[in-house]
């Protein structure tokens, strides 16, 4: 069906309301009341593919029916925006690679361990856990640790291409030819990621909102979360980012976007002001009692 024909539907005040609400409550993402076009326009879609009449036949389908939850999973696929490539954000990486790595391994080492655990959590196509393994694998300190990268998403869709691992031009506009040269196969679709870059990246659904399958994935050094919180309200905001504080290891780190803060939303972390860039850390836990 051509968009004229998905022009047709009409979305009510009252059935913006309900879709809004049901997403909010699914997974923290929030349409204001500007935005009811554009859920309108891209739910069509929804409709046109399973015939439906109204979005009010389309809602009650969406709360009672059997396939609920695919559906569901179907409407995060059309929602979320993936806009994302290989080693964004330069100057954080450089301090991710130059300064904090070093930190953790001095004080996992202290500690008697050789283990380091990531999470990229709403982590698209995989361009993200990709670059975080890229990076770990060049520096020979690490060489001989067990290394866990965690790439987590809401959409089924983009996961299926991170899993794939192949990619084109518009991933590598930021990636030096010496990583493509040596982490990357040329095939007639496009460049795919090395078997031993896939190898320390795992890749798996996930809805921020579910803080039980997060409990589940363990302990974290650090977690890579940029550009994803934009797309919560406060109260959403603030509920995943404790979620985080309970998954990272005292003192872990919290890599947000650029133009991310946590700024009116917790005090829980300490803004860490490195060479390259600004870090948010879980602070140690402080002991009373005896000498540390």
């Amino acid at each position: 069906m051509t968009f004229s024909a998905t022009a047709e539907y009409l979305m009510s005040d009252d059935e913006f309301r309900l879709f809004r609400d049901t997403i909010y409550s699914h997974c923290g993402i929030y349409f204001d009341d500007d935005s009811k076009y554009l859920l309108e326009k891209r739910l069509a879609r929804r409709l046109s593919t399973l015939n439906f009449k109204s979005f009010r036949e389309y809602y009650q389908f969406l709360k009672y029916n059997r396939k609920k939850d695919q559906e569901m999973m179907d409407i995060m696929d059309i929602l979320t925006t993936n806009e994302t490539y290989f080693f964004r954000e330069s100057f954080q990486l450089k301090a991710f690679t130059d300064e904090i790595i070093p930190e953790l391994i001095k004080d996992r080492t202290r500690q008697n361990s050789r283990t380091l655990r990531i999470w990229s959590a709403g982590c698209s196509t995989g361009e993200e856990p990709y670059t975080i393994a890229m990076l770990l694998s060049d520096i020979k300190e690490l060489h001989g640790w067990k290394i866990e990268i965690i790439g987590t998403d809401i959409s089924q869709r983009v996961l299926q291409h991170a899993r794939r691992g192949v990619y084109g031009k518009a991933s590598f506009r930021a990636t030096d030819d010496y990583y493509l040269k040596r982490f990357f196969h040329e095939q007639d679709d496009g460049h795919r990621v090395s078997d031993a870059v896939r190898e320390l990246v795992t890749i798996s659904h996930l809805n921020l909102f579910d803080s039980n399958r997060i409990a589940m994935l363990g302990r974290m050094d650090l977690i890579f979360c940029r550009n994803v919180i934009i797309y919560f309200d406060l109260p959403a905001k603030k509920r995943v980012i404790d979620s985080f504080h309970k998954s990272l290891c005292d003192g872990g780190f919290l890599l947000l976007g650029h133009s991310e803060s946590l700024m009116n939303i917790t005090t829980q972390y300490t803004l860490r002001h490195f060479k390259n860039d600004m870090i948010y850390q879980k602070p140690e836990r402080v002991t009373t009692g005896g000498l540390q």
